[in-house]
């Protein structure tokens, strides 16, 4: 059964969706069957993998099993790696969810179908806390939290950890990392050492702020691809592994 793993942040601009795209093209390197389900109504996702969704699709099909999600699931150019792309109609997700009565788990049902065809789900998943957010709580077993080494980072992440903890997802593991990372800034490394010292589950790997990351929009694939040697490509590779070593522990 597959470990669901969403990527996921209060704040936008933290690198989240470099980082959900990177993160599950390296699973499918190290031989994954993974799924990547793009939650974002951006949809930039399925735009680096070069994936539209299918006309027929509606945000509908992802929160109120009246059909299965198989049919509307794309496969990328890469081996091992399909991909559930977005619409901007997910803009209305949360409006949706509010009409159903159960309003928290309906992503989780619908994706139990898929578990059992993937090794990996990776969830990129758009900013804030709504109910779109609850219903990715309960569907993940693993939050990958991006931080970009910050006070109002620090702050933002203390401000999850209590609404998980009174929301009842406390069983849901999350793994935060450093994002975005500017080793000249003093604020950078001052708050990494801050945050190590504060909650022990931070990964080791850091990912640094990179030209080539931004490059991804232009190559139309994830870094690795055009610039695997290079420091954010080898990040990325180096994150990976980690995170699958977690999931193994």
């Amino acid at each position: 059964m597959a470990n669901i793993l969403a990527v996921y942040s209060i704040k936008g601009g933290v690198g989240k969706t470099s980082s959900a795209v990177n993160l599950a093209y390296q699973f499918s390197l190290e031989g994954k069957k993974v799924l990547l389900i793009d939650l974002d109504p951006q949809g930039a996702s399925g735009f680096y993998f070069k994936i539209k969704p299918k006309k027929k699709f509606s945000s509908d099909v992802l929160i109120d099993k009246k059909e299965s999600l198989l049919p509307f699931i794309r496969e990328s150019d890469y081996n091992n790696l399909d991909v559930l792309p977005s619409k901007l109609g997910y803009r209305h997700l949360d409006t949706d969810l509010d009409n159903l009565k159960n309003n928290k788990d309906g992503l989780k049902k619908n994706l139990k179908e898929l578990k059992k065809d993937y090794d990996i789900i990776v969830i990129d998943c758009p900013p804030n806390i709504t109910l779109l957010s609850e219903n990715v709580f309960s569907a993940a077993n693993i939050l990958l939290l991006p931080l970009i080494p910050s006070p109002l980072s620090e702050r933002t992440f203390t401000q999850l950890k209590d609404f998980l903890n009174k929301k009842e997802f406390g069983k849901l593991k999350i793994l935060p990392f450093f994002s975005m990372v500017e080793k000249r800034k003093k604020v950078h490394i001052e708050t990494m050492v801050s945050l190590r010292n504060k909650n022990k589950n931070i990964l080791e790997t850091i990912i640094p702020r990179s030209a080539d990351v931004e490059k991804m929009g232009i190559n139309m694939s994830p870094v690795q691809c055009f610039a695997g040697r290079r420091i954010s490509g080898t990040a990325f590779k180096e994150l990976g592994q980690e995170i699958l070593n977690k999931i193994g522990e």
